[in-house]
């Protein structure tokens, strides 16, 4: 393969003589392989390494990837605990239009300034192949009524009307920039449109084979793992590096092998294995590590299964969780319709690579960091909730550990409601009839997001369960928000064709559009009277969705209590109508035909073995290749947009969805030498586990927030505010987003609200306009944070946001991988406590001004002194990993770096 600008690597790469070899097999190609170099140490390695050094070892070029860079990867065994910093330069990115959307504006801005610098700003262009998919703008607006049937198209109708300016952007792109792809609203959930249609598990390009493997936009990219891709989330800022040639800087990573054995039980999903071993990973601990899965039990696995593994890798703090490419995984791409010819050479080139996996040959299993083991069929039926992924539930124990949350101090599993307020019942009415609500009453029931949507068993089992439920006599309370959200048009396709869809549709889980909606906020208002009632009582009411975050004031705001779960668990309790419910020894409802018999949950949930026999039969290869034959001209109105074909974007000065951001104005070609941060005030105070949700929340815009008066300012009714998610264009709105989630807790004011204390005034304002009294003054900031800083969704605004409100800096006890890098991005100073320290155990109330030292020269990890203006003085560890991230730091920040870079002659 050749880089585009260089010499071919076959010819340069030092490698080349020993590891280059012609496949009489696969004619005409060329693949650099590895396992002829004779060398035990790579028949050792994880699967997921040798990808790795697969990269290092193509694109060896001596200058951005060293013949060291290669040793260091292909002996890992010994430098996997070295904090060894390694490039690797991965074989496409994937986007979704939340984090797409700025991304292209990052991309139109930068070809503004490189013009600017006098350099030619079409040489901001992706040299690394890119795909986007619109999957995050439509939201849940009308949903299940009796009186019609179509919630989709009127959703879909809402969305290109509030976002079609955006998506006139989009387009624009798409003709303006090489090597980007975009796949049109509609056509489905970003993760699973990869896993069925973008996935080329090898590339054939140039005359060469090489693994597939990517970065995304999306912390939840790892769920392509599961089919034997290696692919990671990474920030917005980040994937533009890669997109313009930069390899990714990264330590190399610790490998956990999680071996698998055993056979689930008949009645488990695969949403109770991955909430399982969500749960036991982030016990283990295995942030910033890879996790492999081996073991007899992965065959049990289908390649949705692992899927849905791998989707929550993030959950568990993990980069990627990798399956390796097995018999199933060929099977899979023949399921969806991959040509012979494609699956001939994939299998192939991975047997002659050794790259291609059996799970039942132990003898294959390479050497692991650690290993951890789960037994299949030690697991049990669960959700994960009140707040967080990793708070698994047994359902045998909802009832009871959310009675027990409702006690518990305000946090994670508690709401702190009084004892005598546990029972009370707020009656309304809806459509002339009276209910009542109580804690834990179900409002919001949704079959939703990439997690579980991808996968024919679970959601062929919420049909067939529907399906028995009807049969039952079973219904639902008619104001309870249901919604099916599939992740493309084949599961609609073998939802319909299996005769279930019609039962879910009598349940109220009518299709309500394609694409991340109630996982990521999308989910749209609740009735009114619904709202009163959970006000009036100041209800602790509970959302039910099959996807894969539940953070506070994500789902809904009036949803306190979210639970994930499978999608048939998400009609029981919708069903039942609270989560306050013992299944085990509680009716889920009555039987109306036979004069009020109870029914059991037990008595209508299908088997695996039904839900086997039944997805044998209807999911089926010539679904897949109708759908995707046709997924990039299916929409009639993208294929209608007008968008301008000028290679520099015309920025229009009244849009309030796409602004020319201002992160490089007054950029120089000369760099500027870093500066201590003198006297900095503390703008916010935390504790752990804010989220990057809290930062920059993505759902809706409240109407007494600083980014609702400056749309309202420029003319706009709240109805057409949208969300924070699809502003993400505009800086004006994101800068004024920033921290306005309502569930935010500060410590400076001791109660959750999107305020804060302006310090010199004694004022309690909004975030906002609290930054801009400190930066009108001209004074800097910095955030105070416990464990776990930036943890949830790789949100690049979470990082531009606080830049924007002029943050410097972030002591944190540890952070997200990905905010941390997003941080950095910026420019601004991610620094840590030394082990053993707190803000507690340092005596820091945030009142203190802060002075941070910033030596010459700096180096990786390097410890700097804090000065307080009280006297005191103590040390932190800079959180700049590589060298590299110190370049970027030195040009204040990644964008800046490739700005310059491109203005060279």
């Amino acid at each position: 393969m050749c880089e585009r600008g260089r010499k071919s690597t076959a010819m340069s790469n030092p490698f080349a003589h020993i590891v280059e070899a012609l496949d009489p097999n696969i004619p005409d190609h060329k693949f650099y392989n590895l396992s002829k170099l004779g060398d035990p140490r790579y028949d050792r390695l994880p699967f997921s390494i040798r990808v790795l050094l697969e990269s290092a070892v193509r694109n060896c070029d001596g200058f951005l990837v060293k013949r060291s860079d290669v040793e260091s990867i292909l002996n890992w065994k010994q430098t996997q605990t070295q904090s060894v910093e390694v490039p690797f330069r991965p074989a496409r990115v994937i986007l979704q239009d939340f984090t797409g959307v700025p991304a292209v504006v990052d991309f139109a801005a930068m070809r503004d300034a490189v013009k600017k610098l006098g350099g030619d700003p079409e040489k901001i262009n992706p040299v690394c192949p890119a795909d986007l998919v619109i999957d995050h703008s439509i939201q849940s607006i009308l949903y299940f009524s009796l009186s019609r049937s179509d919630s989709l198209q009127k959703n879909q109708d809402l969305e290109f009307d509030r976002n079609r300016e955006r998506f006139e952007f989009l387009k624009w792109g798409s003709k303006a920039f090489q090597n980007m792809r975009i796949i049109p609203p509609g056509s489905g959930i970003v993760h699973q449109v990869n896993l069925e249609y973008l996935a080329r598990v090898v590339f054939d390009q140039d005359g060469y084979y090489y693994p597939d493997s990517l970065v995304g936009t999306d912390s939840h990219t790892t769920m392509i793992d599961g089919l034997g891709v290696l692919g990671w989330g990474v920030g917005g800022i980040e994937a533009e590096a890669v997109m313009l040639g930069q390899p990714i800087s990264m330590v190399l990573p610790e490998v956990i092998g999680y071996r698998l054995q055993g056979t689930p039980n008949k009645f488990i999903t695969s949403t109770d294995i991955v909430l399982t071993v969500t749960k036991h990973l982030r016990q283990v601990g295995v942030v910033g590590k890879f996790v492999e899965f081996f073991g007899p039990g992965v065959a049990q696995l289908s390649i949705a299964d692992r899927a849905t593994i791998a989707n929550m890798c993030p959950e568990y703090g993990a980069t990627a969780a990798f399956f390796p490419v097995d018999h199933i995984s060929l099977q899979y791409l023949e399921q969806t319709g991959r040509d012979a010819e494609k699956l001939d050479y994939i299998t192939r080139y991975l047997k002659a690579v050794a790259m291609f996996r059996d799970y039942s040959n132990s003898s294959q299993d390479p050497d692991f960091t650690q290993v951890h083991e789960l037994d299949l069929s030690t697991v049990v039926p669960c959700c994960s909730g009140p707040k967080r992924p990793q708070d698994r539930v047994a359902v045998s124990d909802m009832k009871t550990d959310f009675e027990a949350c409702l006690a518990a101090k305000q946090g994670f599993k508690g709401f702190q409601v009084t004892p005598e307020l546990h029972h009370v019942k707020v009656p309304f009415q809806y459509n002339d009839k009276e209910y009542s609500l109580s804690h834990g009453s179900v409002v919001i029931a949704a079959i939703t997001s990439c997690t579980n949507t991808s996968n024919p068993s679970v959601m062929l089992g919420a049909g067939l369960l529907a399906k028995k439920a009807i049969e039952a006599g079973l219904s639902m309370k008619p104001y309870i928000k249901t919604s099916l959200s599939p992740g493309s048009g084949v599961v609609t396709y073998y939802l319909k064709e299996s005769g279930v869809m019609d039962y879910l549709f009598q349940l109220g889980f009518e299709v309500v559009g394609y694409g991340c909606m109630t996982c990521i906020g999308n989910s749209g208002p609740l009735p009114e009277p619904v709202v009163e009632a959970i006000t009036q009582g100041d209800l602790v009411a509970a959302g039910i969705l099959s996807g894969n975050r539940n953070f506070e004031g994500r789902v809904h705001p009036n949803t306190r209590a979210n639970y994930l779960a499978s999608p048939p668990l998400v009609i029981a309790y919708a069903i039942a109508g609270t989560v306050r419910i013992d299944f085990d020894t509680e009716p889920i409802g009555e039987c109306p035909r036979t004069n009020g018999k109870e029914v059991f949950l037990r008595d209508i949930w299908p088997t695996r073995e039904e839900i086997q026999a039944v997805e044998r039969q209807f999911v089926i290869p010539a679904m897949f290749k109708e759908v995707y034959e046709k997924i990039e001209k299916v929409n009639e109105r993208w294929n209608a947009l007008n968008a301008p074909s000028d290679k520099l974007y015309t920025w229009d000065p009244k849009s309030t969805y796409i602004k020319s951001p201002p992160f490089f104005d007054g950029l120089t070609k000369e760099l500027q030498t870093p500066k201590s941060i003198t006297n900095a005030y503390v703008l916010l105070n935390f504790g752990d586990s804010v989220t990057t949700d809290h930062i920059s929340p993505a759902g809706n815009i409240a109407r007494t927030s600083p980014a609702a008066r400056y749309l309202t300012s420029r003319g706009l009714n709240p109805r057409d505010f949208n969300s924070y998610g699809s502003r993400r264009g505009n800086d004006a709105v994101m800068a004024r987003g920033t921290f306005a989630n309502i569930r935010l807790f500060n410590k400076f004011l001791n109660k959750q609200a999107p305020r804060t204390l302006h310090l010199p005034s004694d004022e309690t304002l909004d975030v906002f306009d609290a930054a801009e009294r400190y930066q009108q003054a001209g004074l800097p900031l910095m955030i105070l944070a416990g464990k776990e800083y930036g943890s949830g969704s790789s949100r690049d605004w979470a990082a531009k946001g606080p830049f924007l409100l002029g943050i410097k800096a972030v002591l944190a006890e540890s952070y997200e991988r990905i905010h941390r890098s997003n941080l950095v991005g910026m420019g601004v100073i991610p620094l840590e406590y030394l082990a053993g320290d707190t803000a507690d155990s340092l005596g820091l109330t945030g009142r203190e001004r802060y002075t941070v030292v910033i030596p010459e020269p700096l180096t990786p990890r390097m410890i700097v002194d804090i000065k307080l203006d009280t006297g005191k003085t103590f040390q932190v560890r800079m959180r700049f990993d590589t060298d590299v991230e110190l370049t970027y730091f030195h040009n204040g920040g990644i964008l800046n770096y490739m700005i310059r870079k491109m203005s060279e002659n």
